[in-house]
């Protein structure tokens, strides 16, 4: 099922080239891609730092740093791949982010007539308005401010069940109840109008804008029904989303990532923040001598504790049944070895309704359906979510279903 681009309409990936650019809080990540027979093979990579204080928690807090941090990304990126391209697929991450799967059951008043477009039109308007609805609440309830102003980002139709049987177009069907499951992202307004001025200053075509949990839980859940939980740990959050039976459920963000365990290292060691994180990512690599490597596990212990616990309060949005076993990890900050421990451990689910004990590993790009590494750089677990931007992209290359067609005119309609 089709993505749509809130911001300036369904667009296509023209010129057979595309750039994924994931502005993350930490690093900006540049993947420039060559489309061919709904494939797309990576060309170009850069990874270029962030200066301090230009993003926070996911967010921009200096359009002009970000721009220019951007541009020396993608700059080393066409570098490589020998191209440059205007069509543009952005990541967007943070706390206010709202990511959850509205579900409508519907009794039709005649069972016995078939299913018609303008029915089926008519429930998924009833699921969009509510969804936005609960987003504009919840946005309000977190800011402070009564009146957020909220934008649609992502929207995919996950279910559709007709009287108990899953269906991929409902459209000639009879039966009584229907049963409608809707992903829907939120974004307030001023996150994305800072994407959208980064994205004009740099000379751009933003095709779409994507909530990047969303895009990880997409890139592993298109085929089959899986199930799993997916953990990116970023420089300023984590970033969580759950799948079920192949569908998105939902997403949750919270702002603890890297720089937090960054800065627990510069305290404990006298370093600065730049020598911390080089300390920290020598200390991930197992290359640090002993003495030094014991006095870094100690301090962390009590941080990586308090973002088990922030992921057992992420979780309980979802615990209404039993939670995936399933947990995959990507990110950069998921390479500290106590992560892992810390999910391996048996105290942080305590309350949780898993059936059996997590299996934990790490994404890896060969999970990934149509997207092809030929830099051979794509190897860390914090390329996932910009191979996943790609790999979403595609989506936006082939002809649209009936039920997209149906979502997109609930979503012109909500718009309007």
């Amino acid at each position: 099922m089709g993505i749509f681009s809130f911001l300036s309409g369904s667009k296509k990936i023209v010129g057979h080239y595309g750039l994924a650019l994931d502005i993350g809080t930490e690093f900006v990540k540049s993947l420039i891609f060559e489309v061919k027979e709904n494939k797309a093979k990576v060309i170009g990579v850069s990874k270029t730092r962030q200066r301090l204080g230009d993003m926070q928690s996911g967010a921009v807090r200096d359009i002009k740093g970000v721009i220019e941090t951007c541009e020396g990304s993608i700059r080393q990126a066409e570098e490589e791949a020998k191209i440059s391209a205007q069509k543009a697929i952005l990541g967007i991450a943070g706390e206010l982010i709202k990511g959850v799967t509205t579900i409508v059951h519907y009794t039709r008043i005649d069972p016995e007539k078939e299913i018609t477009f303008a029915e089926l039109s008519k429930i998924i308007q009833k699921v969009q308005e509510e969804a936005f609805n609960q987003a504009r609440e919840l946005l309000a309830e977190e800011t402070g401010y009564s009146q957020v102003e909220v934008k649609l980002v992502n929207s995919a139709i996950v279910e559709v069940k007709i009287d108990g049987y899953r269906v991929n177009n409902p459209l000639g069907f009879k039966g009584k109840e229907i049963k409608v499951g809707v992903f829907n992202a939120f974004a307030p307004l001023v996150h994305l109008g800072a994407l959208q001025t980064i994205a004009d200053e740099l000379g751009l075509d933003v095709i779409s804008i994507a909530v990047e949990p969303y895009a990880v839980a997409r890139a592993y859940s298109q085929e089959g029904d899986s199930s799993a939980i997916f953990i990116d740990i970023g420089g300023g959050t984590t970033d969580v989303a759950v799948v079920r039976k192949g569908g998105v459920e939902g997403t949750k963000m919270y702002g603890l990532g890297g720089h937090a365990f960054t800065q627990k290292i510069a305290n404990e060691l006298s370093l600065s923040f730049s020598e911390a994180e080089k300390t920290k990512i020598r200390y991930s690599a197992g290359s640090l001598e002993e003495k030094k490597k014991e006095k870094i596990k100690k301090a962390l212990s009590g941080d990586v504790g308090v973002w088990a616990q922030g992921l057992n309060l992420a979780l309980e949005e979802f615990s209404a049944e039993l939670l995936p076993r399933n947990i995959f990890l990507c990110g950069g900050g998921t390479l500290l070895p106590e992560i892992k421990s810390v999910l391996e451990d048996l105290d942080w689910r305590k309350g949780l309704p898993f059936s059996r004990p997590p299996k934990i590993s790490f994404a890896s790009l060969k999970d990934i359906n149509g997207v092809n590494d030929a830099t051979g750089k794509l190897t860390a677990p914090q390329y996932v979510t910009p191979a996943s931007l790609v790999n979403l992209s595609l989506e936006l290359i082939g002809e649209e279903t009936i039920l997209d067609d149906v979502l997109n005119q609930a979503v012109k309609t909500l718009r309007n």
